[in-house]
């Protein structure tokens, strides 16, 4: 199960997310990711991970459009911080 909440202010979206980052779940969280920068392409995003206990191959696809969309990240676990700077190496690698 993933949960998404997002918490719209003047000047960013903050995208609190909790659970597992995996199949269909990933999924979801493109589909309301697309939908959101369609709406507003420019507006700074926040994505905050610090209650995610899963990543799989498909949320790390879905992680790094939204880094290529220059998201910014909140991470607490030694995991998943290492995770976000591997995929941040790969967007400088290309």
């Amino acid at each position: 199960m993933l949960r998404i909440t997002v918490v719209e202010s003047p000047s960013e979206e903050k995208w609190i997310l909790q659970g597992q980052l995996t199949g269909d779940f990933a999924s979801e969280l493109s589909a309301n990711w697309r939908i959101s920068q369609e709406r507003c392409p420019d507006r700074p995003r926040v994505i905050d991970l610090s209650d995610v206990t899963l990543i799989d191959k498909d949320g790390e696809v879905v992680l790094l459009k939204m880094i290529y969309q220059k998201a910014r990240f909140v991470a607490t676990g030694l995991y998943t911080r290492h995770l976000l700077e591997e995929l941040q190496a790969r967007t400088k690698a290309d």
